[in-house]
């Protein structure tokens, strides 16, 4: 257990000493809120057949790097952790970017249903405990070009 949370402070360490980019990319995600701001390498799950598949059989993520789940249009999100190996934090976006939700630790393997709630148009998974571990906290704002920058809440620099 002891391992466990100097791990996870080590990786929130890592994770919160890297700005936010200046541009947006699409492999990658940029978080904000009271608690500072922090970069994500991800992998973007955008159609049906990632989406199912996710991080199953992972047994390991970098400190950095995340999912984000990219839906068409705001929904009521459900994710279990079934053939999951890691810990994970789920991070539910709202259309603006915002956090709406956060599900820590889900524990590998489970098929209990995360109850994301209703209007979620993303969703960015990390490592289990990087969430609190950095601080983000419901009212975060996400940054990625997949979302309309015209209702934004931090909406990508115009090119």
């Amino acid at each position: 257990m002891i391992k466990r949370r100097v791990l996870i402070a080590i990786l929130a360490l890592c994770a919160s000493t890297v700005q936010a980019s200046e541009t947006c990319s699409p492999d990658a995600v940029d978080l904000r809120g009271d608690w500072g701001q922090a970069h994500f390498s991800v992998e973007v799950a955008d159609d049906a057949q990632e989406q199912q598949k996710g991080l199953m059989f992972r047994e390991k993520m970098s400190a950095s790097a995340g999912m984000l789940f990219v839906y068409k249009r705001p929904h009521r999100a459900r994710f279990w952790m079934k053939n999951t190996l890691i810990p994970l934090d789920m991070i539910f976006l709202d259309k603006t970017g915002r956090v709406t939700r956060i599900a820590e630790n889900a524990k590998p393997l489970d098929e209990t249903p995360i109850d994301g709630g209703d209007n979620v148009l993303m969703i960015l998974e990390i490592n289990g405990g990087m969430a609190r571990g950095l601080g983000i906290t419901v009212g975060s704002e996400l940054r990625h070009p997949a979302f309309d920058s015209a209702i934004a809440a931090w909406p990508c620099p115009a090119e």
